[in-house]
């Protein structure tokens, strides 16, 4: 199935970690119009960050993502989502143990599920990674929005040691990859 690239805006969600680290990285991606920090997954209504931190409303820190598929495809997102997080531990990104931080791909159009099965099926058959990848597609759920000291956290506290020691190297994680793209 090929992507086609028109002029309509779409919306991805993705969920690898602590939002404040995901949404760092494709805010720098040309063609991302919005980034909303926020929850989806889970099993109760507006959900707090306190209650998501307990790992027992079953949501993920997630993205949406409102894209320009002209600029930039879903599969090119789905390249820097791989590209900058761990798809093979389960509920876990370095230091961030829970399920609130689990690998998961929240499709918004049965196209999307189908470029994501099929790109997971493309790692794994060219053995990217050491280890068999656990993150989960599933199709999209309710999405409730982060508090608002959580949107554009990366950008407003570059200073915080958090910020500097795992999301700084995640960008130039992505500086990396899109210099290699680029030549």
């Amino acid at each position: 199935m090929n992507e086609q690239k028109n002029n309509s805006v779409e919306t991805a969600i993705f969920a690898g970690g602590c939002f404040w680290c995901t949404e760092a990285v494709f805010q720098r991606l040309n063609g991302v119009i919005a980034i909303v920090p926020g929850y989806t997954g889970g099993n109760i209504k507006n959900p707090a960050y306190r209650e998501i931190c307990t790992g027992r409303t079953g949501h993920a820190e997630a993205i949406k993502i409102t894209f320009d598929p002209s600029q930039v495809s879903y599969t090119e997102l789905l390249e820097v989502f791989f590209a900058t997080h761990d798809p093979t531990t389960l509920n876990r990104q370095g230091n961030d143990v829970g399920t609130q931080y689990r690998s998961e791909i929240f499709y918004t159009t049965q196209e999307q599920r189908y470029l994501a099965e099929e790109f997971i099926a493309l790692l794994e058959k060219e053995g990217i990674f050491a280890s068999p990848i656990v993150t989960a597609i599933s199709e999209e759920k309710p999405f409730y929005l982060a508090e608002e000291e959580h949107h554009n956290y990366y950008n407003d506290h570059r200073q915080q040691p958090y910020c500097q020691f795992i999301i700084d190297p995640k960008i130039k994680k992505l500086n990396a990859l899109l210099s290699q793209k680029n030549t």
